[in-house]
């Protein structure tokens, strides 16, 4: 039986800076990803690709407030801007996958799942909004947004500029895991929980509403690997291997690392809270319930780290 792989691919793989927000720019940036997916097809692996939106998101919700401002034209609500950008960068990930496809003798298809995400009205974050959205500002450019929109919040991200930041509550069930268990079951590969899914929460008639929000992917793309009960989970992100002591003289390369390990690592400070940390508690989240292991890697490495040459690998012992 083959094994099932489910694997995140961050938004900024997609539009890697400014420069790269146009739609011919992200279709050559999705045919890269197809390459490296397309490959590890060729070794017998079922796959279930997730992806990021945090640039996309911020576009597509900027784009609806200068329509407004300009035209008088009705908001978008921050919800449906998660299931616009779901919607569009999964029918990029999925013609470009098809395409590649189409070479195959077993008429193996991609399809894309618009994905719902259920997440707790009373999370703590939608009082202390912490996931950046959006285009890179300097400095002065996000005090003048500041001043004209005094309910946007900024934080500084990664020494690359500041950006826009929203509430980002934690994913609680994924409501399509169903669906997107049965195409995997049928031979798909499926492209799901798209920009961490459109957060909804239930009303006092258990019915679900959307929520504005952008979930972490990587928090979403966890959860959906358990539903699935998955065999690995890989975490793309601008690394090729996860490092202690990064940045620093004595700076050390992790290539497979224990739970036990991680979690000492994890104690000692090594990964900062806004950027490996997050990827670190979902990969022991998933093989505390039930994975076999985690490969963190950067999207270009996919394939080699699947056959175990390159990447991080979290195992059990």
């Amino acid at each position: 039986m083959k094994e099932l792989v489910v694997i995140a691919i961050g938004g900024n793989s997609i539009i890697k800076d400014n420069a790269s927000q146009s739609i011919a720019a992200q279709e050559i940036a999705v045919k890269e990803v197809a390459e490296h997916v397309f490959t590890m097809l060729q070794s017998n692996y079922n796959i279930v690709l997730t992806h990021g939106n945090g640039p996309h998101v911020g576009l597509d919700l900027r784009r609806s407030e200068i329509a407004h401002e300009q035209e008088n034209l009705p908001l978008t609500p921050l919800a449906n801007c998660v299931a616009d950008t779901q919607g569009g960068i999964g029918y990029l990930i999925q013609q470009a996958l098809n395409n590649k496809l189409s070479a195959r003798p077993d008429n193996k298809k991609a399809v894309t799942v618009v994905t719902q995400v259920e997440v707790d009205r009373h999370d703590p974050n939608f009082k202390n909004p912490t996931k950046p959205i959006g285009a890179f500002f300097t400095q002065a450019q996000s005090q003048k947004l500041q001043q004209d929109n005094p309910d946007w919040r900024f934080v500084e991200d990664s020494g690359r500029g500041y950006r826009r930041v929203v509430a980002s509550p934690l994913p609680l069930k994924i409501i399509e895991s169903d669906a997107i268990s049965a195409l995997v079951k049928s031979g798909f590969v499926v492209i799901g929980a798209g920009g961490g899914g459109i957060p909804v929460v239930r009303n006092e008639h258990n019915q679900y509403h959307s929520i504005d929000a952008v979930i972490d992917k990587d928090l979403s793309t966890t959860l959906l690997a358990k539903e699935l009960k998955a065999d690995i989970l890989i975490i793309t992100t601008g690394v090729e291997k996860v490092c202690i002591h990064f940045g620093k003289p004595n700076q050390k390369a992790l290539d497979t690392v224990s739970i036990a390990e991680i979690e000492q690592y994890t104690k000692e400070g090594h990964f900062p809270a806004g950027s490996m940390l997050p990827k670190i508690e979902a990969s022991l989240s998933f093989l505390k319930n039930g994975g076999k292991k985690v490969i963190i890697t950067t999207p270009e490495k996919l394939p080699q780290a699947l056959k175990g040459e390159t990447g991080t690998h979290i195992v059990h012992h």
